[in-house]
């Protein structure tokens, strides 16, 4: 009794003091995390989850060199960076060495939304230009500005798109425009961009960027064909507007054998600006953007000075070399190949077997599972990913999903995940996907033998998760009603949340 009214009244306070906007994680049946360490997070009643999801924490929640650092440089001093101090220098020569030579000149900021904030005004002071492309189901941040180039937020809010946006389809070779059996589909991406540059020219404009994260996040875990971002570049560059490769949710080494996303492109492809941020201090906000001298001058020129008052101070940049530290002594990038590799052999395993899984894609320790309901018309199982979901964190598991439609299960560990989280993970998946196969096959036939039944109940009602209390009440309304059909559709319902 007295957990349940600590949980109620932790909700209630929850709903007095934080705005409708900020949602929790399984808003159902959430759950409050009093600690955490390398990729687990416990709960109040000491309950472990596997964390599959948090990128944040990137070399794993509250690694002791990382806390160690900032502990030992907040007991001597931190400042802003009118004062000089060497972490900051050090922090910066450590974090270019890492890039292309010509990404040489550092901003630091304190969260990816100002990083790309930054990024804008760069780019729009570089030559003068005003107008952004950016790519259909893009999420850059919170900011107004970001908001504006983010058709994963702006298109579900009542503002329209500005006159200055313009949106690019997004290169999913599985569910977009065009597909992985197009002869080139790189090139097919890169002249939608073109186009959009060719037609804002015929109306007078002039494009100052074009922003992308390096692999498609909230867009679906999405990753670009091969070849991609060199023609868009060519194209940006050749209309007087510079690339920005946001990697605030994909930098650090996640995709193992690369330091950094946009590298998989090839040597030849190199951004003009880079913004990072989440996993930079591991928790510790903060964060940066990295560009060329030619558009460092041509910023300051303007005589608009960029002044930060956290932005690279001692504190910070002792968690980020620390930070840097630990992914090279725990050879964090080969563990996110080897242990990446296990876990895409496992998942694809899982889709030979599971008619709902319909892709798997990505690369490291950045996955998406993409479930279907139907594997030609590839439709969306999204109603089935909050299923899974919540079943997944009743067995210590933490998912999310994500996309367009919200049926794609992201992965995303901090980078200390193992072989053995991994199949830990999978197998309870495995287990997931076979009760709700079982419960859908099920479900269709009760409903195919009973054809007097008057109403033909769809799939997404027996697997709808969230409104446990809507729930019960169509199972009590259920038991008044008589017949055959309805009593079935109430052992259904019970059967799935079992």
């Amino acid at each position: 009794m007295c957990e349940l009214y600590c949980k109620q009244d932790t909700l209630a306070l929850r709903g007095k003091h934080i705005g409708p906007s900020c949602k929790v994680f399984f808003a159902a049946d959430p759950i409050k995390i009093l600690r955490a360490q390398g990729q687990y997070m416990f709960d109040e009643k000491g309950g472990r989850y596997l964390d599959c999801i948090n990128n944040v924490a990137h070399v794993g929640h509250c690694h002791p060199e990382v806390v160690k650092a900032a502990a030992k440089q907040m007991e001597i001093l931190n400042t802003n960076s009118r004062f000089l101090h060497d972490n900051i220098v050090e922090y910066a020569k450590r974090l270019t060495a890492t890039l292309p030579q010509t990404l040489s000149v550092c901003y630091f900021t304190n969260s990816g939304s100002e990083a790309n904030d930054l990024a804008l005004r760069l780019a729009r002071q570089f030559r003068g230009h005003q107008d952004v492309i950016t790519l259909d189901h893009a999420y850059h941040g919170h900011l107004s500005s970001l908001i504006e180039i983010s058709p994963y937020k702006f298109q579900k809010g009542k503002d329209d798109k500005k006159e200055f946006v313009h949106v690019a389809p997004s290169p999913d070779t599985y569910r977009g425009k065009y597909r992985e059996d197009h002869k080139d589909a790189a090139t097919a991406y890169a002249d939608e961009v073109k186009k959009i540059i060719e037609e804002a020219h015929s109306n007078g404009r002039k494009i100052a960027a074009f922003i992308a994260e390096s692999m498609q996040s909230c867009g679906g875990q999405i990753i670009p064909p091969a070849g991609y971002f060199q023609k868009v570049a060519e194209h940006v560059r050749r209309a007087g507007g510079v690339f920005i490769a946001d990697e605030v949710q994909v930098g650090f080494g996640r995709v193992g054998k690369h330091f950094w996303s946009f590298q998989m492109h090839g040597e030849d492809f190199v951004p003009d600006i880079v913004t990072m941020g989440k996993p930079m201090g591991n928790g510790h906000p903060m964060s940066c953007v990295v560009t060329t001298r030619e558009i460092a001058e041509a910023f300051s020129s303007s005589g608009m000075e960029y002044f930060n008052t956290y932005g690279g101070n001692p504190v910070s940049c002792a968690v980020g070399l620390a930070v840097l530290d630990v992914i090279e002594k725990e050879n964090l990038q080969g563990n996110a190949i080897r242990v990446g590799n296990y876990l895409t052999k496992l998942l694809d395993e899982q889709k030979a077997k599971h008619p709902m899984i319909g892709d798997i894609r990505g690369v490291g320790l950045f996955i998406g599972i993409d479930l279907v309901k139907d594997h030609e018309k590839r439709t969306p199982a999204t109603a089935e990913a909050q299923h899974i979901i919540y079943k997944m964190k009743e067995k210590g598991v933490l998912l999310s999903a994500d996309g367009p439609h919200r049926n794609v299960l992201k992965i995303k560990p901090p980078m200390c995940f193992t072989e053995e989280d991994a199949k830990f993970m999978v197998d309870h998946l495995d287990g997931v996907l076979t009760a709700l196969e079982v419960t859908e096959t099920k479900s269709d036939h009760v409903i195919s033998k009973n054809t007097v039944c008057s109403t033909k109940v769809p799939k997404e009602v027996h697997v709808e998760l969230p409104n446990h209390s809507a729930m019960e009440s169509r199972e009590n309304h259920s038991k008044k009603r008589n017949g055959v059909c309805s009593d079935e559709h109430t052992r259904l319902s019970k059967r799935l949340k079992t």
